[in-house]
């Protein structure tokens, strides 16, 4: 009996050790990822660029942001390194001519002028050009941009170097932890995008134009930063030199 107590013991205990390292794992892609996707801070960029538009084509739009953002994050996870490796491609390039596309993006949102509604007709004809936008920009670089990628893909390769030596059980459960990580994200920057017209209601017109340049500001300094971080990475090794 005492041996039988000490497997189910030991079968416990490695039960709980897994269970703990998928959450760590786990709540270390959304740690990393959700200050940078940042979904609430765009939700009001995503609400002044679908204005005029029905809550049908919003709900569209943002199953379609959330769709495309997971499976750019999901191929940044598994097979980014190879793609930028095949390229010669290198983390710091991609961040400055990711953050190029967002200091754009953020400029652009920030200097355009404030139009009325569009009316019945002219909304439905809209409404089927913006759903081309559910890629470029509205997904990327907007939401899941060249500092999104970049952590993914850094989180991903140091998740597989640090279990390099570990068994293929403990390999596999991290990295079904980082989809989990991941898919949490897309989930929030559905309800971020679903629910944004619910926000622009209750700050009403002066509210959300206030909360979308102070946005589009944010937008552009992290594009500064990212250019920034891209280039110091690219200068630093040639001033050690």
């Amino acid at each position: 009996m005492s041996g039988v107590r000490v497997v189910a013991l030991q079968m416990l205990y490695n039960a709980s050790s897994e269970m703990h390292q998928f959450l760590e794992t786990m709540l270390l892609f959304v740690a990393g990822l959700f200050p940078i996707v940042n979904p609430l801070g765009v939700a009001p960029i995503f609400l002044s660029m679908t204005d005029g538009e029905s809550a049908e084509t919003r709900n569209l739009l943002a199953r379609r942001i959330a769709i495309n953002g997971l499976l750019l994050l999901l191929t940044s996870l598994f097979i980014g390194s190879h793609v930028l490796a095949f390229f010669g491609i290198t983390l710091p390039v991609v961040k400055i001519g990711g953050g190029l596309v967002v200091t754009f993006s953020g400029w652009t949102i920030l200097n355009q002028k404030s139009e009325p509604r569009e009316a019945g007709r002219e909304q439905v004809g809209r409404g089927r050009s913006i759903l081309t936008s559910a890629f470029y920009p509205l997904t990327l670089p907007l939401t899941v941009g060249p500092g999104s990628i970049a952590t993914t893909l850094t989180l991903g390769t140091q998740l597989a170097t640090h279990f390099d030596a570990q068994p293929a059980q403990a390999l596999v459960l991290n990295f079904v932890a980082a989809v989990t990580g991941i898919v949490l994200i897309a989930v929030s920057i559905y309800l971020s995008f679903r629910f944004a017209d619910a926000l622009g209601r209750l700050l009403g017109e002066t509210g959300t134009s206030v909360l979308v340049r102070l946005s589009a500001f944010i937008l552009l300094c992290i594009g500064i930063q990212i250019i920034w971080n891209g280039v110091n990475e690219l200068l630093t090794p040639l001033l050690h030199r």
